[in-house]
């Protein structure tokens, strides 16, 4: 497959999948690519001059195969980098620094913040450990991050200011720049740790989960009253403190939900304009996504999207992660492969220091790659998530978005289909509509002449 046309919102649409182009059509070539492989030209007219005349079929002929020859359709295959064949480095650590948590989110995947073990907290030492693990394999690669994760970071505000004057002083030594980001219920926010996180120019991802009703559903105490007020006026607070800038706010949705676009125009409407709100995911649990609920959630997308465009066209605009898509100059080929990087350039680190392929790994023991002083033990683990890319996955070689999502998420397709090999199926419907939905925003805006 080397093109995807899709009709959305009024447009055809066609996505060249290897060089990345998009193009809007009229009618007759959108009908045409549905025949058209490059070199059969005859076929095509023989196909649909009935239906819109000789001359018409030909003229859209001659454009396509401008595109063809100016290698924005039908563009080569990309094949697997030579990235991919030298040794990994170490870009990126997730610090849990506190396996533990003062809410008790109903789909949380870290079991209420304790991962399937213990509640504890990270040691200082073990943070410097985890500090000094990424600089030492991290090669020349400059640039580094940490994001400080739980449970719930804030219950362990000692270990992170002394992780983050630790990283300061190792930047000055080695010429490091570390990106640091916390992610946090926003219950225990305060005016001190705030005014810290913004002297330390650390980014935040916040969470809310849209509407009071919702957001209380699955985000209570351990009490089960609800957060909801707490988190709003404190994540307000925050947000205004940074000009709204340096920041997310990270939601999910349940079936309990399926009009999440309601959940995302609420907190636009709160004051809240950079979101990411997620597809839960869960196996069997009540409030689980299912296969049935696709064409719902595939409207709904499509309902956000239209609202997203409406309000960019008026001034009002706000950032939708899954919106967010560069036509012109995307990710690097690598990336585009791999995606996240888990297990072989990024890993977790929990309280004891053990080293995971990513934070929602944690837990699952087969799954232990080695600790932050000894290195990685099991070397064959990360060279296999290093493989397993888009190009090497049987269901990804065939499909239009793989260039775009990098073979989904690791973690979701173990926890499906006990291997990262094969991905978790909703999550690619998922992604292929919110892509679609992002494809026809950025057509739009581009003519247009941007965004206001």
């Amino acid at each position: 497959m080397t093109i995807h046309r899709f009709f959305i919102n009024g447009l055809y649409l066609v996505l060249d999948i290897n060089s990345g182009a998009l193009h809007v059509v009229d009618e007759i070539a959108y009908k045409a690519l549905a025949l058209f492989n490059g070199a059969n030209d005859d076929e095509v007219i023989n196909e649909l001059s009935g239906e819109f005349g000789v001359t018409a079929v030909r003229e859209v002929l001659d454009d396509l195969n401008e595109l063809k020859d100016q290698g924005t359709l039908f563009a080569p295959e990309v094949t697997t980098p030579i990235t991919f064949r030298d040794k990994p480095l170490v870009k990126s650590l997730c610090l849990h620094v506190a396996h533990d948590c003062n809410l008790r989110c109903g789909y949380c995947f870290a079991g209420t913040g304790d991962f399937g073990h213990d509640r504890s907290l990270m040691p200082k030492q073990v943070a410097e450990q985890a500090v000094d693990f990424i600089i030492d394999n991290s090669g020349g690669r400059k640039n580094c991050e940490l994001d400080f994760f739980g449970g719930e970071p804030l219950l362990n505000m000692e270990t992170v200011r002394h992780t983050v004057s630790y990283v300061r002083k190792r930047e000055a030594e080695t010429g490091k720049v570390f990106k640091l980001t916390l992610t946090t219920n926003v219950a225990l926010l305060t005016d001190n740790i705030i005014e810290y996180l913004n002297s330390e120019n650390i980014s935040v991802v916040l969470s809310l989960d849209g509407r009071r009703e919702v957001h209380d559903a699955m985000r209570p105490y351990a009490d089960g009253s609800g957060s909801f007020d707490k988190v709003v006026a404190r994540a307000k607070k925050l947000v205004a403190s940074r000009q709204g800038e340096n920041y997310y706010m990270r939601g999910t949705f349940t079936a309990h939900n399926l009009d999440f676009a309601n959940d995302v125009v609420a907190m636009t409407d709160m004051g809240f304009k950079r979101l990411s709100v997620e597809p839960v995911v869960a196996k069997d649990e009540e409030y689980a996504l299912k296969e049935e609920h696709l064409p719902v959630l595939f409207k709904e997308y499509e309902t956000l999207a239209q609202e997203y465009l409406a309000r960019w066209r008026a001034g009002k605009g706000f950032d939708f992660f899954h919106f967010n898509i560069n036509l012109d100059n995307g990710p690097c080929v690598a990336k585009r492969l791999s995606g996240c990087g888990a297990g072989h350039e990024y890993f977790a680190v929990t309280p004891d220091g053990d080293l995971y392929p990513c934070h929602q790994f944690v837990g699952r023991d087969e799954y232990l790659l080695g600790n932050v002083v000894e290195g990685i033990k099991k070397p064959h683990m990360p060279e296999k998530f290093r493989q397993t890319h888009v190009l090497n996955k049987d269901e990804c070689r065939e499909c239009w978005a793989r260039f775009y999502c990098s073979g989904g998420c690791h973690a979701n397709a173990q926890l499906f289909n006990g291997t990262i090999d094969k991905p978790y199926k909703i999550g690619c419907e998922l992604q292929k509509k919110r892509l679609e939905c992002a494809l026809m925003i950025q057509a739009c805006l581009t003519m247009d002449g941007g965004r206001k």
